[in-house]
């Protein structure tokens, strides 16, 4: 799962425990009132119940900031899509070429493209429905077929000629 998934329920999960210290909090503080408690122990449970709404404000304040964010990455990601899909289409078609160079079996294909997206090993098997072991050995295949050290070398020989140089 990505951080920006697991992130966004750790701050849920934080939001519900102030929400629910803030409801706590709430109806001890009438039920004492209500038993004649002293103007310290008042005040003092007053205390925790403004923080802990003031915790539930930030939390919820930072989900709303990070709901943003993600919206703006993701629209970012499709102007971006759209802005280069010849190019991407193209790099697919080279990468798909290349991979028949080599001698690929379709399944090797397969991992190789997604060892190229960054997916890890466990990933790659959970999609594929496939078990870690085999992915790894079609991996090993990749990379021996095509003479590579392995997924940064992969990655390098076909991005390489794109990226612009230190100096640009």
């Amino acid at each position: 799962m990505s951080d920006d998934v697991s992130g966004r329920r750790g701050l849920l999960g934080i939001a519900a425990l102030f929400g629910a210290i803030a409801v706590f909090i709430g109806v001890d503080l009438i039920t004492d009132s209500g038993e004649g408690a002293g103007t310290l122990h008042l005040a003092s449970e007053l205390t925790v119940l403004v923080a802990a709404s003031f915790g539930l404000g930030a939390m919820l304040w930072r989900l709303g900031r990070l709901r943003q964010a993600l919206a703006e990455a993701r629209q970012d990601a499709g102007r971006w899509q759209v802005e280069n899909r010849d190019l991407v289409q193209g790099l697919g078609i080279a990468i798909a070429r290349q991979f028949a160079a080599w001698g690929l079996s379709d399944a090797e294909s397969d991992v190789g493209l997604l060892l190229l997206k960054g997916l890890s090993l466990k990933e790659i098997a959970d999609l594929r429905e496939t078990s870690e072991r085999t992915v790894r050995e079609q991996a090993r295949a990749v990379y021996r077929k095509s003479s590579l050290a392995g997924r940064n070398a992969l990655s390098a020989y076909f991005l390489e000629d794109l990226l612009p140089g230190a100096g640009v």
